[in-house]
């Protein structure tokens, strides 16, 4: 054989290998995607006064996870989840979020808590092109702007709020006390709340701010008193729901009592610790009841509760468990090679998609997921009945 053709036989072999080297799986593997895994990260409130928000939602989307895990994965490759506690303090998600990007190398983000967390991650995420998903978030203003990066699965706090104000509408409750958390999320909701209740014709007896760390509703209840209102929205998460609900019933306030679905997480431990004060408060619930297996959904998350050694069972991990199930599904059709923005592109593409009974719906310019609401109340041992 003539050397140039040695030669050119050579350098079109070392072309062919060059191009199948370009073309493997490895070579064109996103960050957080390894022949084995895909990293997803969540910075959420895991200690503190809140905590029980973030551990539940955290303990819901593991189950799942664990539960796509025990079958092999999403196209062969495990989901793993690193978990960073964040108190709650925005300042500190913003680390976190710094940190599972540049340095743990996530896939996507997922499960953030709370408000101002939000906005402290979303300028980290965006500028990383890194997509966030699932918040425990409903706030009205981050649905207002569409933005790319950023995919809802929960109902909005509009929803919820519009759910009650229809229902205090339809009973003729026209005197109105609103107790909001004195933070971003209290805030903003209360923007929220204020125009459906002048569009129902509701009159506001009253509004009143309420410290996350409060230990004492007294104040608040007097002004209640004296208010004189038919009913009382609370927006806000976590123990001072608690302290509320107490307060309010031991100064003999008659008045029912509605609460978002973030304002009580720990219903069973909320009961015993309210000695049945709890009996009567109605909740908007964002997913259906976690016992109420006429639901496909809800029968899968009860068969992956029975399969684990999982602690926590209640509306908030039902969320997470929701939430990781679409998130895997999106993973599942960006394919063999996913990167994030086939992920996104994969996600917009689930359009009316059923998980079971339960609907979420996405498109290019629809990133807000499910618009599921329905009121219950709690009874003395911390069930929902309707």
């Amino acid at each position: 054989m003539r050397p140039v053709a040695v030669a050119m036989r050579a350098r079109t072999a070392s072309m062919v290998a060059l191009l199948a080297a370009l073309l493997s799986p490895a070579a064109r593997a996103e960050t957080g995607v390894t022949d084995s895994a895909v990293i997803v990260g969540q910075s959420a409130v895991f200690s503190g006064p809140v905590a029980d928000t973030g551990n539940h939602y955290r303990s819901g989307i593991e189950l799942y996870f664990d539960k796509v895990n025990k079958a092999g994965g999403v196209n062969g490759r495990k989901l793993q989840l690193v978990a960073l506690d964040d108190a709650y303090d925005p300042k500190r998600t913003a680390e976190n979020t710094h940190t599972l990007i540049e340095q743990n190398k996530v896939f996507a983000l997922i499960g953030y808590t709370a408000t101002a967390n939000l906005i402290a991650a979303m300028p980290i995420a965006e500028a990383a092109k890194v997509p966030m998903f699932a918040p425990l978030v409903g706030t009205t203003s981050f649905r207002q702007k569409h933005n790319h990066y950023l995919f809802h699965v929960r109902a909005s706090y509009q929803n919820e709020l519009s759910r009650i104000v229809q229902q205090l509408a339809v009973i003729g409750s026209d005197k109105v006390a609103v107790v909001y958390q004195d933070s971003a999320f209290g805030k903003s909701n209360l923007d929220t709340l204020l125009p459906l209740l002048q569009a129902q014709k509701l009159t506001v007896a009253t509004t009143v701010p309420m410290a996350i760390s409060a230990t004492s509703a007294t104040d608040i209840a007097a002004q209640i008193t004296q208010a004189n209102a038919g009913a009382v929205i609370m927006i806000m998460a976590g123990k001072m729901s608690e302290v509320l609900i107490r307060d309010l019933k031991a100064a003999g306030i008659g008045s029912t009592i509605y609460t978002i679905s973030v304002g009580v997480v720990d219903a069973k431990g909320a009961a015993t610790r309210l000695n049945g004060a709890l009996r009567g408060v109605v909740t908007a619930s964002i997913v259906p009841s976690p016992k109420l297996e006429r639901y496909a959904i809800v029968k899968e998350y009860r068969q992956a509760i029975a399969a684990s050694d999982a602690k926590i069972d209640n509306y908030t991990a039902l969320e997470g468990f929701i939430a990781a199930k679409v998130f895997t599904e999106g993973l599942r059709r960006a394919g063999r090679a996913p990167t994030r923005e086939g992920f996104i592109t994969a996600i917009e593409g689930l359009g009316k998609y059923d998980l079971g009974e339960f609907r979420v719906e996405y498109g290019p310019a629809n990133h807000n997921g499910s618009s599921f609401v329905e009121l219950e109340m709690y009874n003395g041992e911390g069930n929902l009945i309707r």
